[in-house]
């Protein structure tokens, strides 16, 4: 099998009693549409593929595909994508009305831009469970008034039930992360539970409002929220934003981008939607994924 590559953030998964958990927390079942996003070396398709009898891949490295085609062609079904799962479009793989269920040991230093292209895609999607760096998978957990609450609790818990399953040491992959591993699960909510008139202006607000942690919703929301608004939903513009529950940041959003949108209560909405973190293509392997 090819080396780990830097450049694609490849860790690979080898510790079979972390497989078998991993197996068991997915608990597969024959007919069901399954997604493995980079597969790496195999280490959990082929047990998928035992369980399910067909599996897709998708694989950005070439050099991995025919070896991963070979030693999995006894098993069962196994289709590979050789593609980029940031572009890839997943709707192609199940008929219309149907789900798929996703799972993959994400590289670390794409793993958000990642979950939010799924995020774009969760029509398609039954539930998702996904390696992750622990302190992201913390954040995404984070209940509100909690250190680790922010922009990516609240953009992933609007959308998903989300559960962190278990940790992964360093040593269960080759070659060993600078960090620890979590395995988390996410179940899209249809419906969900806080319909948004813009989810453009949802996000841009949730972004504003966790800009400067330290500063209160009066200075943070300064232009995108009044004094009316706080008092229509009871909250007090001297909380910070991590004190607001994913709800109270939907309704905010809603009633603060009306209709009719003027420059004081929706003034961002034309202006494209600022990223959660840092381009996290430009951090190397096992650095923070903020």
């Amino acid at each position: 099998m090819p080396h780990p590559r830097k450049r694609f953030g490849q860790n690979f998964l080898q510790d079979q009693g972390v497989i078998d958990r991993i197996i068991a927390a997915i608990s597969p079942s024959p007919g069901e549409r399954l997604v493995e996003i980079g597969p790496g070396r195999g280490a959990i398709t082929q047990a998928l593929l035992r369980a399910a009898g067909q599996l897709d891949a998708v694989e950005l490295d070439r050099d991995l595909i025919e070896p991963l085609a070979r030693s999995c062609a006894s098993v069962g079904q196994l289709t590979i994508h050789q593609a980029d799962a940031l572009a890839f479009d997943l709707s192609q793989l199940v008929a219309p009305g149907e789900k798929l269920r996703l799972t993959g040991n994400l590289p670390y230093n794409i793993s958000t831009p990642l979950l939010f292209r799924f995020l774009e895609q969760k029509a398609c999607i039954l539930d998702m469970h996904l390696m992750l760096q622990k302190e992201v998978v913390d954040r995404i957990v984070a209940p509100p008034g909690s250190r680790t609450y922010g922009r990516l609790s609240v953009m992933i818990q609007t959308w998903c039930r989300a559960e962190a399953l278990f940790e992964i040491p360093p040593q269960a992959f080759f070659p060993a992360p600078r960090v620890d591993s979590a395995f988390l699960r996410l179940t899209p909510l249809d419906p969900p539970p806080f319909p948004l008139q813009d989810p453009g202006h949802h996000q841009r607000l949730v972004t504003q409002a966790f800009a400067q942690r330290r500063k209160t919703l009066r200075n943070t929301l300064k232009g995108m929220a009044t004094a009316e608004d706080y008092a229509t939903l009871g909250i007090d513009p001297s909380q910070r934003a991590e004190e607001l529950a994913v709800s109270t940041f939907a309704s905010l959003a809603n009633l603060t981008c009306k209709a009719t949108p003027s420059p004081e209560n929706c003034r961002l909405i034309n202006q494209p939607p600022s990223p959660l973190i840092p381009d996290l293509k430009q951090l190397p392997p096992g650095e923070k994924d903020e």
